[in-house]
């Protein structure tokens, strides 16, 4: 009896993602039950060429997460990521070209993320994986996948990225050896770059879902009840 606990314990914890290697090397994913920082960075656009293409620098601020067009819907435990969009139909954000309100007048960089401060990220091997469930995304927007480790100060950083090819699907990782030392800030998330679209066009230029999993508290009290449960059963 107790070394059958033993082992349907240690097959729980694993499930959960509980057990930590000799070097404690982490593995993180698209979690959501983690703080999802969004920062939009914004440039003039140019369309001179063949596809949109970012001009010059114009502004940046943190954003809402939701704001980055970038939604979790924990029943389907799915990560949706769509073209940036802003609900404004002022001329600096749209051109006027005979409809309402226009064609995008700005290239928006939006990073979405989850940022470690605490050092439990740093001096270690961080792997950021997930599954692709369905890329729809036009060439006029990129989606790119990244793990970010900033100095103290944000002076310098050191990352690892993996752009989404067009219609791509199935799982993706990757791995950065972060720096030790403290103060240092561990950033992993997504980053959308393309032309602003209105609301209602949205769909036409498609967007990304991920698979999306509840944070390790949840899963660690899911394992715990099926414990309970077969010890129950066996007593």
């Amino acid at each position: 009896m107790i070394l059958d606990l033993k082992k349907i314990v240690a097959i729980c914890c694993l499930a959960a993602g509980l057990f930590e290697t000799a070097h404690a090397d982490v593995t993180v994913g698209v979690n959501y039950g983690q703080n999802w920082i969004g920062y939009m960075t914004v440039f003039d656009l140019d369309r001179s060429g063949a596809l949109p293409a970012p001009g010059g620098y114009v502004f940046e601020s943190v954003w809402g997460f939701n704001d980055l067009t970038a939604e979790f819907d924990t029943g389907a435990n799915t990560l949706t990521l769509g073209p940036n969009s802003v609900n404004d139909p002022d001329p600096f954000w749209y051109i006027d070209n005979g409809g309402s309100p226009g064609l995008g007048n700005k290239w928006m960089d939006a990073n979405g993320y989850v940022q470690i401060d605490d050092g439990s990220l740093s001096g270690q091997t961080v792997t950021f994986a997930g599954t692709i469930l369905s890329n729809t995304f036009l060439e006029n927007h990129t989606v790119t996948a990244f793990i970010r480790d900033f100095a103290p100060d944000y002076s310098s950083n050191n990352s690892s990225t993996q752009v989404f090819n067009l219609n791509e699907t199935g799982a993706f990782s990757i791995e950065l050896a972060t720096d030790a030392g403290a103060g240092r800030h561990v950033q992993y998330g997504f980053n959308v770059q393309g032309e602003n679209v209105w609301v209602s066009d949205r769909q036409e230029f498609g967007n990304v879902v991920l698979n999306a999993v509840p944070e390790p508290g949840s899963l660690a009290i899911i394992s715990l009840g099926a414990i309970a449960l077969v010890t129950r059963r066996r007593r």
